[in-house]
């Protein structure tokens, strides 16, 4: 089976913090649109959100067994599991559409604000995992997510997202690049 990651699971060494996975396949999943969202009372940060739309998404999908999807399950708490189905998948990479594809919804998030904001950790983390395709797979990501004129605070100097992995200070200059056209 497999999961389709639209955020930090883009990054292999944030979802190496949950669980194993096979490979990551970079695609596109038609009929979704991403946008930054507060789960709930209990988050310190807005994380993102999927909900289904006329949209586009990109992401990875993740080969996984059943003992992983306990363990991303847990991982993405507040979330709702949802089929996809394949034709809904775009991608060059093959992969076995006979299986389930799940992604994790959240129907009735809130927008950020002052004291549930985007953090620049979050965001780092998703855009590393981006670069870890391409930079245009990196700018797809940024130009078809909605909500960045909600609060966003710098949080680099004492990272709040609790998964920050496998972002290089290298990769800094060009995620604030990345994001000049949208902040």
């Amino acid at each position: 089976m497999y999961i389709f990651g639209y955020g930090s699971l883009m990054n292999s060494a944030s979802r190496q913090l949950t669980g194993n996975t096979g490979q990551a396949l970079p695609a596109i999943v038609h009929g979704l649109v991403r946008h930054w969202g507060k789960i709930d009372d209990s988050y310190v940060i807005s994380p993102l959100v999927v909900n289904p739309g006329q949209g586009e998404v990109n992401g990875v999908l993740l080969e996984i067994d059943d003992a992983a999807l306990v363990e991303f399950d847990r991982r993405e708490r507040g979330y709702q599991r949802i089929a996809l189905s394949a034709e809904q998948i775009e991608t060059d990479h093959a992969f076995d559409r006979t299986q389930p594809i799940w992604v994790y919804i959240k129907d009735d998030h809130q927008p950020p604000c002052a004291n549930s904001p985007i953090v620049q950790t979050y965001v780092d983390t998703v855009l590393a995992g981006c670069l870890e395709v391409s930079e245009n797979f990196a700018r797809h990501f940024v130009e078809h997510t909605l909500g960045w004129h909600h609060p966003l605070e710098n949080d680099r100097h004492a990272p709040k997202y609790g998964n920050l992995a496998g972002v290089k200070q290298d990769h800094h200059p060009l995620i604030d690049a990345l994001l000049a056209d949208v902040r």
